[in-house]
């Protein structure tokens, strides 16, 4: 009996295991359903078991499942933008960025001067928002795609004829060490005193020899690098080429050329900020910069090539030679230059009017050189004093060779108390311009208050 009963649930096995698992477990049916169980055939009888007797359980095998379905890939998503961080900083604005994509900081700076004048028997006195300016620099895109924007808010930063508030306006890109390129208008790179940073000044104000002189502010290309060849600073090179008629002039200049220039520096002991006055880090060490600039503007409409009332019908060749040094080492600081301009197409230029009168407009040539000493005698207080002369070419503009002969000399001494460094300083001096005689001439004495926020 149990011979054949083995027999028969070995054949029902064979048949359908899922119809016996069924009857042993009450359990709902699986989602794939087996093929109906065959009848028996009459030849295989088929004995069943006794009502009290349960078979074994048998262990049927698992359900045969389809193959794993393999998701595709998940749709490439573009990574998240980088987080905006604002940050502030006293005399250096507030800034706000994201990641190497974007920076934008925007300060503030502001003049307050008040100033006492005697010259000769005439007394002057007055009190004057001298500067008032807005600062807008970053990146866009990569980190060495540079820009700079500077507006001018201050009666004295105009100049006759020009409405325009923009003082400095460009695009640099730096992404090679030996090839720098900037665009736009911005210091001509020409003597190291002009080009010294506006609020980074250890005077009140630049020379007399300086204004008259430099090269200012243009609108053109540059050419640069402050560390060719990988050399610590070292050496640096500006090689720029500009519209010759000075900031933002509106519209063309009628027969007129363009500006060239070219200017290296050398830095024996490595580089260092030569960009600004004074020694006011206390320089451990031996600091030194020489250099030389050269700049030809071709078919000038300014008397000061750059500067000054444009021509009615003059037009000049000037040529312009600039040689300066830079010096700090324990907090003593020294500033040496010379300039040189001169015209090469003649002294003036004569016109013939319809009235028939003859009318002359002068170019304007000559040279100068200044020596300015600091002294830091604590972090916060430092003592200076300057030599310049301006000395004119003869045959030149009479106007200049008055100045020349009249205030040609000046002599300048001052303190300064820098509560912030060069961001927030109050400064005093008093400077006499003079011709031969040192008892005649002009006085001058100042007091300021120059804040970056």
């Amino acid at each position: 009996m149990k011979t054949a009963l083995a027999t028969l649930l070995a054949c029902v096995a064979t048949v359908s295991l899922s119809s016996i698992a069924r009857a042993q477990d009450a359990t709902p049916a699986p989602t794939d359903v087996a093929p109906a169980e065959p009848e028996p055939t009459a030849t295989e009888p088929v004995e069943a078991p006794p009502a009290t007797e349960t078979p074994p359980a048998i262990e049927s095998p698992p359900a045969s499942t389809p193959p794993p379905v393999i998701a595709p890939p998940p749709a490439s998503t573009p990574p998240a933008p980088p987080a905006i961080a604002v940050t502030a900083e006293p005399g250096r604005g507030l800034t706000i960025s994201m990641g190497d994509t974007f920076s934008s900081s925007i300060r503030a700076r502001l003049q307050v001067r008040a100033t006492l004048r005697i010259d000769d028997d005439q007394v002057d006195t007055g009190i004057e928002i001298r500067t008032a300016r807005l600062w807008w620099t970053g990146h866009v895109l990569h980190p060495d795609v540079r820009y700079g924007l500077q507006l001018a808010l201050g009666a004295n930063d105009f100049e006759p004829g020009n409405p325009s508030p923009i003082f400095d306006a460009f695009l640099e890109l730096r992404q090679l060490r030996e090839l720098n390129v900037r665009v736009g208008q911005f210091f001509v790179p020409f003597d190291r005193a002009r080009t010294i940073r506006e609020f980074a000044l250890q005077t009140v104000d630049r020379t007399d020899v300086v204004r008259e002189l430099t090269l200012d502010r243009d609108v053109g290309v540059v050419l640069s690098s402050t560390d060719f060849l990988g050399l610590g600073g070292a050496l640096s090179y500006f090689l720029g080429v500009f519209g010759g008629d000075g900031r933002n002039r509106l519209g063309p200049t009628p027969d007129a050329g363009l500006l060239y220039t070219a200017r290296v520096s050398v830095r024996p002991f490595g580089g260092f900020d030569d960009d600004s006055e004074g020694d006011l880090a206390r320089s451990p060490n031996p600091r030194l910069a020489i250099g030389a600039g050269f700049g030809f503007n071709h078919r000038s409409d300014r008397p000061r090539s750059t500067t000054g009332v444009p021509y009615t019908f003059a037009r000049f060749d000037y040529l312009h030679l600039a040689g300066d040094l830079v010096f700090k080492w324990a907090g003593i600081s020294l500033l040496a230059e010379i300039v040189w301009r001169q015209s090469t197409s003649g002294d003036f230029v004569e016109h013939t009017d319809d009235e028939g009168q003859v009318l002359r407009e002068w170019s304007r040539s000559g040279w100068g050189y200044l020596a300015q000493v600091g002294v830091m005698l604590h972090p916060m207080f430092e003592i200076w004093s300057r030599w310049e002369q301006l000395v004119a070419e003869e045959g030149t503009d009479p106007t200049l060779v008055t100045q020349a002969n009249e205030r040609g000399h000046g002599l300048s001494a001052g303190a300064n108390l820098y509560l912030h460094g060069h961001l927030l300083k109050v400064q005093a001096d008093w400077s006499h311009s003079f011709g031969d005689d040192f008892l005649v001439g002009a006085h001058l004495v100042r007091l300021q208050l120059d804040a970056s926020f």
